[in-house]
């Protein structure tokens, strides 16, 4: 039995943030309902390219959105919320991303939906939170990069400011808004009482600012690039040239100094007042990685790292493609293939949890609708009064090729 079977979640979602969240429920085992809206084609993600499978769904939208269900369904029609409500019933959670002043507006909260299931937990992941002024303005991660001072820390000093490389801010963010979610579930189900939990993207880039926050705000350090991508105080911990490609080297411990200096044949440096501990070496910075510098470029790094490996913390500065050809990547077996409702197979990066003996779902992300009929059906409601709500579009049924049965 996975971890989450047995949890069901409604998720009214899109693009990165919400989805990113709900997969890793869906991707141990939690029934993750997709709720897309029917005359729109669902969550705009389906629309982004530039890369699609062979039946034309998008690849960043499996991306977000694997082991889940797909229901089209209209919250803003009457008999759309009757079956919503009815859903909930039987649900643990309703999760939404959606721009703060929506959620209250759809009766997406617990003052709303707690009177169908007083259990339920009403997650809200928006931009800037549901009881600020900005709670009505739109906003995406590089916004929040940008704001929350992360284009002040990254790339080289007297670059211009440059954003992280990833949508770092929406997948992080998913991730407390999952697991506010589940610690939700844990209180409602010993207690029996739901409730709400907001979390927004700014809040959580500012909390991310971790440590260099807290410099700030008792020391009043403003800390910015550092040459080298180098560690703000540790030291050695940066990049470092070798004679042929650069290596990331991470001293982050005292042991691992002396370390490194018997891998490179120094093992007198350590010893040297100037680099005994942390503090020397960071006076030191400059002339400690001349020093180092100079010795690294006498190999290459495939060299340096064997020598490295299991001793000193080092990794090779790989592109997106070397990085997923790694020898690591293929020993762990990180790469899964899924299974789409179209028949395509997809490649991905598999979820990164590891339970032994318990193979994880692959499943890509659902068709548009595609669980439209069977979650109506698990409801009570037959073929003539299914078809009536899609005559009135209320929902969106499924495309099948001509004479395919709907499932079961």
């Amino acid at each position: 039995m996975l971890p989450l079977q047995g949890l069901r979640i409604l998720s009214v979602e899109q693009y990165g943030a919400g989805p990113y969240g709900s997969m890793q429920i869906a991707d141990l085992g939690g029934e993750v309902i997709k709720i897309e809206r029917p005359d729109e084609g669902g969550d705009m993600a389906r629309g982004v390219g530039p890369y699609y499978d062979g039946a034309g769904e998008s690849l960043f939208f499996h991306s977000f959105n694997r082991n889940k269900r797909s229901i089209a369904l209209d919250l803003r029609h009457p008999e759309g919320r009757r079956v919503f409500e009815a859903l909930v019933r039987d649900a643990d959670a309703v999760l939404n991303n959606l721009r703060g002043d929506l959620p209250e507006k759809l009766g997406l909260t617990y003052a709303t939906l707690g009177r169908v299931n007083p259990r339920i937990v009403c997650t809200s992941l928006s931009a800037y939170g549901r009881e600020v002024s900005r709670r009505d303005w739109p906003g995406y991660d590089y916004l929040m990069q940008a704001e929350a001072g992360y284009l002040s820390l990254t790339g080289e000093p007297g670059t211009p400011p440059a954003r992280f490389g990833l949508s770092i801010v929406d997948m992080m963010s998913g991730l407390f808004a999952a697991f506010a979610l589940l610690a939700g579930v844990l209180s409602a189900r010993a207690t029996g009482q739901g409730r709400d939990i907001d979390v927004s993207l700014f809040d959580c880039a500012l909390q991310n600012l971790n440590y260099l926050a807290t410099w700030y705000l008792n020391c009043g350090h403003v800390q910015g690039r550092e040459p080298a991508s180098a560690h703000p105080s540790l030291t050695p911990s940066q990049l470092y040239p070798t004679a042929d490609h650069p290596v990331f080297i991470m001293c982050n411990k005292e042991k691992f100094w002396p370390a490194l200096c018997d891998a490179l044949d120094m093992p007198e440096l350590a010893g040297k007042d100037e680099f005994r501990r942390f503090p020397d070496r960071l006076r030191n910075r400059d002339r400690l990685n001349r020093i180092l510098s100079a010795k690294l470029r006498e190999r290459g790094a495939a060299e340096w790292l064997e020598r490295f490996a299991g001793r000193v913390p080092a990794a090779p500065v790989n592109d997106v493609a070397a990085a997923l050809a790694g020898a690591h990547v293929e020993d762990s077996a990180q790469i899964n293939r899924y299974a789409a409702g179209s028949g395509a197979e997809i490649r991905m990066v598999r979820a990164p949890f590891r339970l032994p003996g318990e193979p994880l779902p692959q499943r890509a992300g659902p068709r548009f609708a595609a669980d439209t009929e069977a979650l109506l059906a698990g409801l009570g409601l037959d073929a003539e009064a299914i078809n009536r709500l899609a005559r009135i579009g209320v929902i969106s049924l499924p495309q099948r090729p001509s004479g395919a049965a709907p499932p079961p």
